[in-house]
């Protein structure tokens, strides 16, 4: 059996060959795969089926879901679960913190489902998930890619006040396409909340993230790159959208290697500190590098 496995989007067709990548299954996969189920954890590389997760968890890194795995929002690229979440776990950040302990994590990533219905979108178990590795693990920098609380900037505040290395929030996708990709958030909205976290806490670093593919024009993205730039946000990335089921929204295009680099060089004049751009780029790709020069 061949060692690479290609990532199909849910439309057949032929995936460029920059998309073979190895399979998962080595030992440092199953390891941490057990260590996720023993901790009753949730993680977005499994929710989100990311095309990374044999390399990622072959190096034992992985994104941390808290909040549980059903999201209140019905996003046309994610292929996280929607619904009606029932309860919270308070436990939840206490395991968080044992599982990167465990792991012997240098950067460690955590994000959510959105949870609409809660008063604060969950801010605050994203606060004390962040205390609770900070408290087992001080040297482990932690990042959290945060919703957009609908513009609750108080609860924003509450996760900026728990002193994350990085706070990202993903603008995902051009203003156009807002409607079919993003259709329970606002454009201006996320663009207003990296703005907010950069003016409260100037000393983190604040990241964001955008796919492309879905339909949008070269000039629709360097607008967009732009408009992240003039929040002052430090980090970007920028990554192919796939189509995780026939339901989502379907590719319209592969963008080349070199078209990633091209968004790379224009970004990076913008004024970015770093910038990872490439077909098979996510939010948390390669995170724990783009980390260390700014948090050390």
């Amino acid at each position: 059996m061949s060692d690479i496995v290609n990532i199909e989007p849910a439309r057949k067709r032929r995936l460029p060959e920059w998309f073979r990548v190895p399979a998962p299954g080595n030992a440092e996969y199953r390891s941490l795969k057990r260590l996720v189920e023993e901790k009753q954890l949730h993680t977005v590389c499994e929710s989100a089926r990311c095309p990374n997760i044999g390399e990622c968890w072959g190096a034992r890194t992985a994104t941390f879901m808290i909040l549980g795995d059903i999201c209140t929002r019905s996003c046309g690229f994610c292929a996280v679960k929607t619904g009606r979440p029932i309860g919270l776990d308070g436990d939840e950040p206490v395991r968080v913190g044992e599982a990167v302990e465990a792991l012997g994590l240098r950067h460690a990533v955590i994000t959510s489902v959105n949870r609409d219905e809660l008063e604060d979108g969950g801010a605050g178990i994203f606060a004390e998930t962040i205390r609770q590795v900070h408290l087992k693990c001080p040297e482990t920098s932690v990042e959290v890619l945060i919703p957009d609380f609908q513009g609750n900037w108080d609860a924003l505040q509450l996760v900026l006040d728990a002193g994350p290395e990085i706070l990202n929030h993903n603008v995902e996708t051009v203003p156009r396409l807002y409607r079919t990709m993003r259709p329970q958030a606002k454009y201006q909205q996320s663009l207003e909340l990296l703005e907010h976290a950069k003016t409260a806490r100037p000393d983190i670093p604040v990241k964001s993230g955008i796919m492309v593919g879905a339909g949008e024009t070269r000039e629709e993205v360097d607008g967009t790159i732009r408009d992240i730039a003039a929040q002052g946000t430090d980090i970007l990335t920028i990554g192919q959208y796939l189509q995780p089921t026939p339901d989502h929204v379907p590719i319209e295009r592969f963008y080349e290697p070199s078209e990633f680099a091209e968004m790379r060089l224009f970004a990076e004049t913008l004024g970015y500190k770093h910038v990872e751009s490439g077909p098979l780029v996510r939010s948390s790709y390669h995170a724990a590098d783009q980390a260390a020069p700014l948090t050390t």
